[in-house]
């Protein structure tokens, strides 16, 4: 038994348990490499959709159309949303802030994108 003890980065939970390569936190699921668990500790992951980890600056495409609270408006599907920014520490699920083409600046949540 691998008597090291590697608390998990997101959560810090006590519990977080070997499966080869990789560290699994039963509490929160988050995973993470023992290679990269001190890169981990700055800055949490952000995955589109699809499962593909977001960068800042990077392209998006929006996969289904978003009402926009308190306005009429609809940010169809397909709209791509370039020079993303991502918000890691959000506590209301909007983790990418960007610029939209005909609607300005927003928030989006990550599991309404796919990377472009």
């Amino acid at each position: 038994m691998n008597a090291e003890i590697n608390p998990c980065p997101k959560c810090q939970s006590e519990y977080a348990y070997q499966d080869g390569e990789l560290w699994i936190c039963p509490e929160c699921g988050y995973e993470w490499s023992a290679n990269d668990s001190q890169a981990s500790d700055d800055t949490p992951v952000i995955k589109d959709a699809h499962g593909q980890v977001l960068q800042d600056g990077d392209t998006v495409t929006v996969i289904k159309d978003l009402k926009i609270k308190g306005s009429s408006s609809v940010v169809k599907v397909g709209t791509k949303v370039k020079n993303i920014r991502l918000l890691p520490d959000s506590s209301d699920g909007h983790d990418i802030d960007c610029k939209i083409d005909g609607f300005g600046a927003m928030k989006l949540k990550s599991e309404f994108v796919k990377k472009a």
